[in-house]
C-alpha cells in the first residue's frame, strides 16, 4: 500500500513537469506564427492600448469621400508656392489675353479734323481713277497721311504722290495704298500682315477695317518711330515688329490677307505659307531697276495657290538687312 502511494506521488511529479513543458512549447509555437495569421497585425509602440488607438483614430478621422485627399495630402511649401505661381502666370496670361481680345473688340479708329478737305480732295483724286469702292474712299478720307510724313514735306502730304520718309524709303502715293487695300477685300475679322511698315500709313488705313494687323518694318529708326506714332495717334491695336519681313511673322499666323509694300524679286515662300486658306496677298513682284508689277496671289480653301498681274508699279525694293546700322 505504501508503495503504491509513493508511484502515484511520484507520477505525479512527472505529469507535473511533462505538462510544464508543453505550455513552453505551446508558447514557442504560437509566437513563431506570423502576426497577419494569428488574426491581427502586432501593434506599433504608441500610447494607449489597441482599443483605446481605435477610438481616437476614429475620432479624428474626417468626413470624406473614398480616394479624398486628407488634411495630410497638403504640399509642402515649396510645392505650394509652385502651385501658386503657375496659376497666376496662368491668369496673368488668360487677362492679358482678355485685354488685348478686349480692346480688339471695342475698337473704334480715331477720328482727326485737322486738313479734313484735304482728304476730301484725295479720295475724289482716288475715285476718278475708278476705285469706286466707298468703305475704302472713307478709310483714305479718315486717315491724316500728313502726320506720317517729314515736316519739310507737309504741304504735299495730300498729292497723289509718294513722299521720302528717310532711309531710302518712302510713303507710298495713295491711290496706291487705296487700291492694295481694296484688293485685300477685308473684314472686321481679317487678320492682316503688313510687310514694310515705313512710317506706318498703310497700317492706320487697315485698321479702319480690321483692330487685327500686324506690321514688319526691318529698318529700326522706322518701326520705332512709326511705333510711337500709331501709338500716339490713337492706333493703338496695331503691333509693329522690327525684323526683316521676307519670313514674315511665324508666331501670329496664319493671315487672311498680307499686303508687301516693297518690291521682291520673287513672292517669299514663308508669306505664301502662312497665308491662310481662302486668304489674299498684293505684293509688287521685280527687280530694283526692273519692271516692276503688282501681284494679287490666292490661296484656295483646298490651301492650291494663283496669281496673276495687276499693273505695272514702281516701289523700293524688299531689304534684307537694316540700313541704318
Amino acid at each position: 500500500m505504501a508503495r503504491e502511494r509513493r508511484c502515484a506521488k511520484g507520477l505525479g511529479k512527472w505529469a507535473l513537469v511533462i505538462g510544464a513543458l508543453l505550455l513552453v512549447a505551446a508558447a514557442l509555437l504560437f509566437n513563431s506564427i506570423p502576426g497577419d495569421l494569428r488574426g491581427g497585425a502586432q501593434e506599433e509602440n504608441r500610447e494607449g492600448g489597441p482599443e483605446e488607438s481605435a477610438a481616437a483614430s476614429e475620432a479624428e478621422a474626417p468626413d470624406r469621400a473614398p480616394g479624398e485627399p486628407s488634411d495630410d495630402d497638403e504640399p509642402s511649401p515649396g510645392e505650394t508656392q509652385g502651385a501658386d505661381k503657375e496659376q497666376g502666370d496662368a491668369k496673368e496670361k488668360e487677362q492679358g489675353a482678355g485685354e488685348e481680345e478686349a480692346e480688339e473688340e471695342e475698337w473704334s479708329p480715331p477720328r482727326f479734323e485737322e486738313r479734313q478737305a484735304e482728304r476730301d480732295k484725295m479720295a475724289r483724286v482716288i475715285r476718278a481713277y475708278g476705285l469706286a469702292d466707298q468703305a475704302v474712299l472713307d478709310a483714305m478720307a479718315a486717315v491724316p497721311r500728313h502726320k506720317f510724313v517729314p515736316a519739310k514735306h507737309q504741304a504735299r502730304a495730300h498729292d497723289d504722290t509718294p513722299l521720302p520718309i528717310g532711309y531710302g524709303q518712302t510713303i507710298s502715293q495713295p491711290y496706291i495704298v487705296a487700291e492694295m487695300t481694296r484688293r485685300l477685300k477685308l473684314t472686321e475679322d481679317s487678320r492682316v500682315l503688313e510687310i514694310g511698315t515705313g512710317s506706318g500709313y498703310q497700317a492706320a488705313v487697315l485698321t479702319e477695317f480690321t483692330p487685327q494687323v500686324r506690321t514688319i518694318e526691318i529698318i529700326k529708326p522706322l518701326a520705332d518711330s512709326a511705333r510711337r506714332r500709331l501709338k500716339g495717334l490713337g492706333y493703338t491695336v496695331v503691333k509693329v515688329r522690327h525684323a526683316d519681313g521676307y519670313y514674315g511673322w511665324a508666331d501670329e499666323a496664319p493671315f487672311d490677307a498680307i499686303i508687301v509694300t516693297c518690291a521682291a524679286g520673287q513672292i517669299p515662300p514663308p508669306l505664301i505659307k502662312q497665308l491662310a486658306r481662302g486668304g489674299r496677298m498684293v505684293i509688287p513682284v521685280g527687280g530694283p531697276f526692273a519692271t516692276q508689277t503688282l501681284m494679287l496671289v490666292e490661296k484656295d480653301e483646298e490651301g492650291k495657290v494663283r496669281s496673276r498681274s495687276l499693273m505695272g508699279v514702281r516701289f523700293v525694293p524688299l531689304r534684307r538687312r537694316d540700313v541704318s546700322e
